[in-house]
C-alpha cells in the first residue's frame, strides 16, 4: 500500500492514467465476455492499445475533472450558494455536480474516442446510440459511487473510480440480453 500511496502522491497524472488504462479497458472486456456469457477476445493487439490509451487518456481527464469539481464545489459554498457541510454530504455535493456538469462531457469525449478506435474518423460516421443509456449512469450509479468515492482519502479517489468502472461494465454487461 505505500507504494501505491507514493507512486498516487509523486505521479498523480501517470497513476491515472496507469489505473484507468488497466481497470477500465479490463471492463470493457469483461463486459463483453459477461453479455457474449463466453471468454472471448476479439481485440487485435493495436486496438486493444488504443482501448489502453483510450481509457488511460479518460483517467488524466478525470483527474483533472475531479480536482476542478471540488474547486467548484469549494467555490459554490463560500459564495454561500449552498451550505456548509461535511462528511458524506459535501462528499455528495461533488459528486453531485461532477456527474450534472462534468459527466456528460466525459461519456461523449469517450463516446469519440470509441467511435475513432474503430476507425470512424468522420463525425458524421459516428455512433452514438447508448448514449441515453449512459447518460441515465449518472444518477442512478455514479452519483452514488462517487459520494462513496469523495468520502476517501484523496490518494484512493482515483483508483476507487477505475474500479467503479469495471462494477458499471459487470452491471450493464449482466443486463444486456
Amino acid at each position: 500500500m505505500e507504494k501505491y500511496i507514493y507512486l498516487v502522491k509523486n505521479y498523480p497524472l501517470l497513476s491515472a492514467f496507469c489505473q484507468f488504462a488497466i481497470l477500465g479497458t479490463f471492463g470493457e472486456l469483461l463486459a463483453i465476455c459477461i453479455n457474449k456469457k463466453k471468454l472471448v477476445f476479439s481485440w487485435s493487439l493495436s486496438k486493444l492499445i488504443m482501448k489502453m490509451l483510450a481509457w488511460g487518456i479518460l483517467g488524466i481527464v478525470i483527474k483533472y475533472g475531479f480536482k476542478g469539481m471540488k474547486g467548484f464545489v469549494s467555490a459554490l459554498i463560500i459564495a454561500g450558494y449552498i451550505p456548509d457541510m461535511s462528511g458524506i454530504v459535501h462528499s455528495f455535493y461533488i459528486s453531485f455536480f461532477t456527474n450534472l456538469f462534468f459527466g456528460p462531457q466525459m461519456m461523449l469525449f469517450h463516446r469519440i474516442e470509441d467511435n475513432l478506435i474503430d476507425g470512424n474518423i468522420r463525425p458524421s460516421k459516428w455512433d452514438f446510440s447508448g448514449m441515453m443509456k449512459s447518460i441515465k449512469t449518472l444518477a442512478w450509479f455514479w452519483v452514488p459511487a462517487h459520494t462513496i468515492t469523495f468520502i476517501l482519502p484523496v490518494d484512493f479517489q482515483i483508483g476507487l473510480a477505475a474500479i467503479w468502472g469495471v462494477v458499471l461494465g459487470i452491471i450493464l454487461g449482466g443486463g444486456k440480453k
